[in-house]
């Protein structure tokens, strides 16, 4: 019933901020279209201490960025000159295509409303034919996101189809991304019709056949296979896959069917061709070394940003 499960490992999104990092695994580089998995937080700390948190300017190619919060708020400036502030339960979608660069700011100290920040953030993969589409990105709020409610069940669309439900989150390629919260003894199960599929345990513990899993565990299930998830105390879990795009490579911020492209977006941010935020460009992230593997190899350098 489980083809695998992945334990989050430790990395860091800039030198003050600590993340668990699911995906890329070495075991699992892809799940459906999703290339990259973090799970930030919670995180407390004193108001002045917040700008040790910020992601400086950097560049993608390739993907989607989806950014998604638990709590706090996050500033994002990108290439296009967007300037959006995220919260709570809104979902920001960025979609790199050609090359974009943008920045993650922590600036305000309504970031730590409510105690703490915690957010997640996934990369998904672009099909082929639209992997040098032109940049966008757009802010969906809550309002635009359909929840469902049962007895001991609470669930969000982030984006895709899953279980009757839709929303206007423009995506490429067929996939599902939900919230789902489930109260001690709910039983929960997955979406059909996917032939990838899987469960982020964020917090709780949840059953499986017999096994339970709890925080920081991605949970791979057998394709075909129609597992029940029994929740043995308060549980969040992100449920997340979709129809597989095939090979990808992946080196730092850069994602593309193609190695060759990789070292075009390389050599582009070397350059400054991949321009940075208007409103955000006094400094950036450059270009890391990988001493250890040839360029493109499909694995990325030690740090890899959201």
């Amino acid at each position: 019933m489980l083809d695998l499960v992945i334990d989050a490992r430790p990395a860091a999104l800039s030198p003050g901020f600590a993340v668990r990092r699911i995906l890329p695994y070495r075991l699992r580089r892809m799940l459906g279209p999703f290339i990259f998995m973090d799970h930030a937080g919670p995180v407390h700390m004193a108001p002045e201490q917040l700008s040790a948190l910020d992601v400086l300017p950097h560049p993608h190619i390739g993907l989607s960025t989806v950014s998604y919060l638990f709590g706090g708020q996050v500033t994002h400036r990108d290439s296009l000159g967007v300037q959006q502030i995220i919260r709570p339960g809104e979902v920001n979608w960025m979609t790199a295509g050609s090359g974009i660069a943008h920045s993650e700011r922590f600036e305000d100290p309504a970031t730590l409303a409510g105690g703490a920040l915690e957010m997640l953030q996934t990369w998904v993969a672009l099909p082929e034919a639209d992997e040098e589409c032109a940049p966008s990105f757009t802010n969906y709020q809550t309002h635009k996101l359909p929840v469902f409610t049962e007895p001991g069940v609470w669930m969000r669309l982030i984006a895709g189809n899953a279980f009757g439900l839709h929303n206007e989150v423009r995506t490429h390629s067929p996939l599902f991304y939900l919230h789902v919260v489930l109260q001690p003894g709910a039983r929960f199960g997955l979406p059909q019709g996917y032939p990838e599929r899987g469960a982020y345990v964020a917090k709780g513990l949840v059953e499986v056949s017999g096994h339970t899993y709890g925080p920081g565990q991605l949970l791979v299930f057998t394709p075909g296979i129609d597992p029940v998830l029994v929740a043995r105390e308060a549980s969040t879990l992100m449920l997340l896959g979709g129809e597989p795009l095939g090979e990808r490579f992946i080196w730092w911020n850069f994602v593309s069917s193609k190695r060759e492209r990789i070292e075009q977006a390389k050599a582009d941010w070397q350059a400054g061709r991949i321009i940075l935020p208007p409103n955000d460009n006094k400094e950036f992230v450059p270009l890391p070394q990988d001493k250890t593997r040839p360029a493109g190899s499909g694995s990325p350098p030690p740090q890899a940003l959201s």
